[in-house]
């Protein structure tokens, strides 16, 4: 049995179960069509929207998935492989899976548990986890609901300064591994769906990682000021963490990013949410990595949807994929048992589709696995 949500949630949007509801009969295969279905069922239409929505026409979003279908992989065979080790590092950390959580806000509109049942979760997978800023735990909460377990903590612009590097600080104090800019919100994107359900200014979301002087954060006031290549050195001293800079798009942008002091570069869309239309993740990857890849470890997100588009990402170049709306449509579904499913689900199918291609583990894989579609 589990517990999908309740009608007296403290948290506006919840999505209503008058009682404990059985969770279906998992498939034979991870289908995250059906889980998002499901999610689209459970959610208030506009919890839905914020969740599955895109800025402008939403061209970036709708285009993501299908980048990475136009690489094709070039197998290997008769190479003995029956088995695939995916076990690896991130910034010296030890993980089972090259498949993290990406940073996604406002969790506990999806479960009631919200953040605290993702991160259970990813400790169960070994997955790492990124926390968002916008999170309705406070960074502290989700430690210490899976301790010791391997995460990040991504950080926004709020109101001020002092709150910012207040945030950067308990990171660090609180044993996050890394800290996570995303630098790709100088303003908010236009994403009509919330624009349209005015989701944007409803009153009591709650933003646990309020400023130490109890000034409420809002929706509105995430981007308000923007941040220059001089903020990476600086708010790698104020937390004492390697900074992992999200956003990046072009080579020459993850050059000046490296030169700047960044530990690692996370090549995104953020989700479709933004600029739109952009260049998709999976035909940004190889430039970025051309640029840097030998200097600094690369991550991707945006459309991931497979272990194939897994293994795709990570034979051009990428050291791990993080996944976004799968998590949440697993977090609405079944809880931390849902999120567990989506890691270990995608995790399987990338193993499966090493083997096929005649990959052992992580470190054999050369950039010339997969090849562009013709």
């Amino acid at each position: 049995m589990a517990t999908i949500g309740s009608a007296d949630s403290p948290v506006p949007g919840q999505p209503r179960q008058e009682a404990a509801e059985e969770l279906e009969p998992e498939p034979p295969y991870l289908d995250l069509e059906a889980l998002e279905d499901r999610s689209r069922e459970l959610l208030p239409a506009p919890v839905y929207d914020y969740y599955a929505g895109g800025a402008e026409t939403e061209t970036t979003m709708r285009e993501a998935t299908a980048a990475w279908r136009s690489w094709r992989l070039r197998p290997r065979v008769l190479r003995g492989i029956t088995t695939a080790q995916l076990g690896t590092e991130l910034l010296g950390t030890p993980v089972r899976t090259p498949i993290g959580i990406a940073p996604w806000a406002y969790q506990a509109m999806a479960h009631p548990e919200g953040e605290l049942a993702t991160a259970r979760a990813a400790a169960a997978t070994g997955a790492l986890m990124t926390v968002s800023t916008s999170a309705n735990n406070s960074l502290e909460e989700v430690d210490a609901a899976a301790p010791g377990s391997p995460r990040w903590f991504q950080l926004y612009r709020l109101h001020s300064e002092r709150h910012t590097d207040d945030l950067a600080r308990r990171a660090g104090d609180a044993g996050y591994r890394a800290l996570v800019l995303t630098v790709d919100v100088p303003l908010l994107g236009r994403r009509r769906r919330d624009m349209g359900n005015d989701f944007v200014h409803r009153a009591g979301v709650r933003m646990a990682n309020r400023p130490p002087e109890g000034e409420e954060p809002t929706l509105d006031g995430l981007a308000t000021a923007t941040w220059t290549f001089d903020e990476i050195a600086r708010f790698g001293e104020l937390s004492g963490l390697p900074v992992v800079v999200k956003g990046v798009l072009r080579g020459d942008d993850a050059v000046r990013c490296v030169q700047a002091g960044a530990a690692a570069v996370w090549v995104t869309t953020h989700g479709g949410r933004q600029a739109d239309p952009s260049i998709s993740s999976a035909h940004a990857l190889p430039e970025v990595v051309d640029a840097v890849g030998d200097d600094v470890e690369i991550y991707a997100d945006g459309g991931v949807r497979s272990g194939s588009d897994v293994l795709t990402a990570l034979a051009l170049g990428a050291s791990a994929v993080f996944l976004g709306r799968p998590i949440v449509w697993g977090l609405t579904t079944g809880g931390e048992r849902g999120v567990a499913g989506v890691i270990d689900g995608l995790t399987a199918e990338l193993a499966h589709a090493m083997v096929l291609c005649g990959l052992p583990d992580l470190r054999s894989l050369p950039r010339d696995t997969v090849t562009p579609a013709r």
